[in-house]
């Protein structure tokens, strides 16, 4: 049993549990930050001295931090062939787009375009900062969606950990109020990853909590 700190609005909290439903694991989740607080209480930091979410715990292992560092944990714990194989270097093509599209995509989503749009009060919103973050996201996005046109997704023929890393903050890119690139094979492939129903159960839900009116 997967032990998991954390509420479900938290980007890093959905891709860890998209991942976890993925591979069927069994888990009890503790809603934690935001609204619930918590991230200071001294159990908490004796788990993660960061006071930031997720934090998992397998078991009677040591607790986790660091969603990269969980997803590759469990990838490799629990993921088939396909979705983390076994060979290094076929590992490694799939690890380099995981860690590419943590650093190039939803980090260069949640907290330059993401919190701008949502968590900024309309009136405190800087549009020019906005808009130049969204066309910096979509350099990056760009890449993405060439790879998307010669298969179908990220790093090949399988669903893999990278499109874990990609896919999770795609559903708040398409449903933000901003002005987007025409990027059809990102489109395409965002469609597709909405018919996985761990992606609608973790990925696609409300995030209205986080608007600051």
């Amino acid at each position: 049993m997967l032990t998991i700190w954390g509420r479900k609005t938290s980007s890093n909290v959905q891709a860890l549990m998209w991942c976890v439903d993925e591979l069927g694991l069994p888990y009890l989740r503790h809603d934690l930050g935001h609204r619930f607080g918590g991230l200071d209480d001294a159990a908490f930091r004796r788990l993660n001295p960061n006071g930031t979410i997720p934090v998992l715990q397998d078991g009677d292992e040591p607790p986790l931090w660091e969603t990269g560092a969980i997803l590759r944990y469990l990838a490799t714990c629990y993921g088939d062939e396909d979705f983390w194989p076994s060979k290094p270097i076929a590992r490694a093509h799939v690890d380099r787009w995981a860690e590419w599209a943590k650093i190039n995509v939803a980090m260069q989503f949640t907290v330059p375009v993401f919190w701008r749009v949502v968590r900024t009060p309309p009136v405190q919103q800087d549009t020019a900062a906005i808009t130049a973050a969204v066309e910096n996201l979509e350099t990056r996005l760009s890449i993405a969606a060439h790879q998307l046109t010669i298969h179908p997704y990220l790093a090949g023929t399988r669903f893999t950990l990278a499109d874990i890393q990609l896919g999770h903050i795609l559903y708040r890119y398409f449903d933000i109020s901003i002005t987007r690139a025409d990027l059809p094979a990102l489109r395409e492939y965002y469609d597709r990853l909405t018919q996985r129903p761990a992606f609608r159960a973790h990925v696609m839900i409300d995030y209205d909590d986080l608007r600051v009116p």
